[in-house]
């Protein structure tokens, strides 16, 4: 089979959650490729491989949140490539959506996408959370999005992650092929920027925002995105140096005074991600 999309889940040591990913991803309604990365090999994650009929793909190295990203993304040989979180569930017609999404843009109007994601909901447990404070103050930041018209303007595309990062990066589609044309033209090395950890994805869209192609938003919550304390989301908003992240962002969209109270205001707001 021919596939044009692939699932690249990004495996990080023994997730008890893991294979329920798997499972997600093993029953979309329209199959892609699916292969699985990791920088900390077990036999308990080559063993979900054979079961599962997954490719098994081990990077050399430190793990590195960038690297292990840019890895994920390496493997694939696909136009379109999802990294999927192992701790997340995908709905089962997400590849559908962003499939009909692709054809969309190219039939109707035209032009290329540069990223595709959804809206989506958390899990603490097992409950599913669709309306907690910050998921609604990202919606409300993406807004301007939904007029397909402003998805592939430099401006919209910049202003719905200028106030934070709005965009959930395990709901992204990445359209490969655009991307690697400009990280070549210009002598971009790594999709993702090694000095950062907590924003790893946020700077990669403000670098794309910059490039022609459309942001395509999918309002329907099409994955769960699982909150939990060991989680990397956790991790990364009770680290010092996500403050300092914070702020070299927004200096990449306002000035420097005004970054240093965004990043302040953020940091906060971003506490709503957590759980004890």
């Amino acid at each position: 089979m021919k596939y044009t999309h692939t699932f690249v889940i990004c495996a990080y040591k023994e997730s008890p959650y893991i294979e329920e990913c798997i499972q997600s991803l093993k029953q979309q309604t329209v199959l892609s490729k699916l292969i699985l990365a990791t920088s900390t090999p077990s036999k308990y994650l080559q063993e979900l491989c054979e079961r599962y009929q997954i490719a098994y793909c081990v990077r050399e190295g430190q793990s590195n949140i960038s690297l292990d990203w840019e890895y994920a993304l390496s493997v694939a040989d696909t136009e379109y490539v999802t990294i999927a979180h192992q701790d997340d569930i995908y709905e089962p017609d997400y590849t559908e959506s962003i499939l009909g999404a692709i054809e969309r843009e190219v039939k109707e109007y035209d032009r290329q996408p540069l990223i595709l994601f959804s809206d989506y909901t958390e899990l603490i447990g097992v409950e599913k959370k669709a309306n907690r404070t910050n998921l609604k103050v990202k919606r409300m930041l993406l807004a301007p999005l939904k007029n397909a018209k402003r998805q592939n303007k430099t401006f919209w595309k910049r202003w719905v992650i200028r106030f934070g990062n709005a965009i959930c990066c395990p709901s992204v589609t990445y359209h490969m092929t655009a991307i690697r044309k400009y990280m070549q033209q210009d002598g971009r090395e790594l999709l993702f920027q090694k000095h950062f950890r907590s924003n790893v994805d946020w700077e990669t869209w403000e670098w794309l925002s910059r490039k022609n192609g459309s942001f395509v938003y999918i309002t329907e919550h099409l994955m769960e995105h699982r909150i939990h304390a060991e989680s990397e989301t956790t991790a990364t908003i009770q680290d010092a140096q996500r403050g300092r992240e914070d702020y070299e962002m927004f200096c990449k969209f306002w000035p420097k005074w005004i970054a240093r109270c965004l990043s302040g205001a953020y940091g906060e707001s971003e506490k709503g991600n957590m759980v004890s």
